[in-house]
C-alpha cells in the first residue's frame, strides 16, 4: 500500500551525519517517518519538530505524496553544538491504487505532521452473491 520511494535512506542518514544535516534546496533532509493502518485508513506521521505549520507543503501527483517543510536556520550564531537540521526537508511516499488520495487529512500537532488516508472503496473486501439455478422443494408435513 505504502512504499518508500528512497531505496538509500539509511545511506543518506549516515552521509548526513558525516558531512553535515542541513538540507539544501538541491537536497532537502529526510524526514522521518511512522506509517500503519488503523481500521479503514492509513496513518503517516513525520517528525517536524520546530517547523512552522505555514511553512509545510503537501501535494499529490499521480498517487505521489510529496512533504515538504523547512526550519529556518537560526541565524548569525556561534553554535557550541548544532545537531538539530535545519534548512528544507523532503520526504515521498507512492499512495497505492488501493488508497483514497482525494481524502487526505493532515493535522499538525506537537512537531507531528500526520495525515490519515482512507481505504478507497474499491480497495475494501466485499461479499459477492452467487446465484444459479436452484430448485425449490417444498417439504410436506
Amino acid at each position: 500500500m505504502l512504499m518508500r520511494t528512497d531505496p538509500f535512506r539509511e545511506l543518506d542518514r549516515l552521509t548526513q551525519q558525516f558531512f553535515g544535516a542541513n538540507g539544501t534546496s538541491a537536497r532537502p533532509a529526510p524526514v522521518p517517518m511512522d506509517a500503519y493502518r488503523d481500521g479503514e485508513e492509513f496513518v503517516v506521521q513525520f517528525d517536524l519538530p520546530g517547523v512552522h505549520a505555514e511553512s509545510i507543503d503537501l501535494d499529490v501527483e499521480r498517487n505521489v505524496l510529496t512533504v515538504r517543510a523547512e526550519r529556518p536556520a537560526a541565524g548569525d550564531r556561534e553554535y557550541q553544538v548544532a545537531e538539530r537540521p535545519r534548512g528544507q526537508f523532503s520526504r515521498q511516499l507512492f499512495l497505492g491504487e488501493a488508497l483514497d488520495a482525494e481524502r487526505i487529512r493532515a493535522n499538525y500537532e506537537t512537531g507531528v505532521l500526520t495525515l490519515r488516508i482512507p481505504v478507497a472503496e474499491r480497495a475494501k473486501p466485499r461479499k459477492i452473491a452467487v446465484t444459479g439455478d436452484v430448485e425449490a422443494k417444498q417439504i410436506d408435513a
